[in-house]
């Protein structure tokens, strides 16, 4: 999909809201709109022109990554160089993302643009990123194949002794070495008792023979995230593990399999959630059953108990039923997955799901 079809779904948005202008300040957006991947930088979008806002770091850059823009370099107040902007194009409706300015930016916002109406919009552009083309889909792909390879070699290392803090800082390395530009998220192992919180940060806490080793990675490729975990057992473990294991993989296969197009997010989730529920472990799962990835690593759609979203083709979603078990532990699967016009490709089927090491 190139920036001018882009632009074009962009106005669409400016149609629906009955504004003149649409200010683009969230970075994810900026990028899936534009191109630039600076880290400072506005857009505005009109009906009839587009405008990237930057200092002058990034004018060069911007020019080069964003040609459908023209780049206007901020010398000094950002609100009153958009307000200056917003005078030549003739705008008397603005529209910005609510969920992407803090207050005290809105305040300066209203004050720039005396005379102005602003028109807050939610999740305008996030709608437009649920469905990937082509080459999202591509990249995401890429990503997917890097966490799959970085977590296979970082299993050889998983031992007794071995700290939580030292196998990430492997899959770290890896997932650079194979080709990403870096983790897509703070890589989450958390051994014994650890694992039954769902997003542990590694700590030195060395691994034990019998525990069970949660591993949360991602990588990100060209801007696009993947999503992954796996459990794994260290020596001789409970057999508790594997029947809680057991029940965890029931519930993501039948998750997997309610996920293609016309569900919405609340039917895939009950897929997967009333077997957790009917086996005893209703209040042991207590987050949705997945969410869709991109640019960002949790973005549109939602699988949960509320989400009314229908699935589409295109769009990329992981499955992640979980049981945690405070001071005992916690088992959690999840693979990545594409909506398909036939169900669904699991993208992180090379992975397997294997309980020991």
């Amino acid at each position: 999909m190139t920036e001018a079809h882009r632009l074009s779904q962009c106005r669409e948005i400016l149609t629906e809201a009955q504004a003149d202008a649409f200010l683009v300040t969230d970075p994810n957006n900026r990028f899936y709109l534009s191109g630039f991947r600076g880290s400072l930088g506005a857009l505005l979008v009109t009906a009839g022109e587009q405008f990237l806002i930057t200092d002058f770091r990034y004018t060069d850059q911007a020019q080069e990554e964003a040609p459908c823009y023209k780049v206007v370099r901020c010398e000094e107040d950002f609100f009153q160089e958009l307000a200056g902007l917003c005078r030549e194009s003739g705008v008397s409706v603005l529209a910005f993302e609510e969920d992407h300015i803090t207050y005290g930016q809105y305040r300066k916002l209203g004050q720039a643009m005396a005379g102005v109406s602003l028109e807050p919009l939610s999740g305008a552009v996030e709608r437009l990123r649920a469905v990937k083309d082509p080459g999202e889909v591509s990249k995401i792909r890429r990503a997917a194949e890097i966490a799959i390879s970085a977590l296979a070699s970082a299993v050889q290392g998983l031992s007794v002794g071995v700290t939580e803090e030292e196998v990430a800082r492997n899959l770290d390395r890896m997932v650079k070495d194979l080709g990403a530009s870096g983790s897509a998220f703070e890589t989450i192992v958390a051994s014994g008792p650890r694992s039954a919180l769902p997003h542990a940060k590694p700590t030195a806490r060395r691994i034990e023979d019998g525990d069970i080793v949660l591993v949360d990675l991602g990588s990100r490729y060209e801007g696009y995230c993947s999503d992954l975990t796996r459990c794994f057992m260290v020596g001789n473990g409970s057999s508790r593990y594997r029947e809680i294991y057991g029940i965890v993989l029931e519930a993501q296969l039948a998750g997997i399999g309610a996920v293609m197009p016309g569900k919405t997010g609340r039917e895939v989730d009950v897929a997967g959630r009333s077997i957790i529920e009917e086996r005893g472990y209703k209040d042991q799962f207590g987050h949705g059953l997945g969410h869709g990835v991109g640019l960002a690593v949790h973005e549109a759609p939602r699988l949960n108990p509320k989400a009314e979203q229908v699935l589409t083709p295109g769009m990329v979603v992981t499955v992640e039923p979980g049981i945690y078990l405070p001071g005992w532990g916690g088992i959690r699967i999840e693979d990545l997955l594409l909506v398909r016009e036939e169900g669904c490709e699991v993208l992180t089927e090379a992975c397997p799901k294997v309980l020991e090491v």
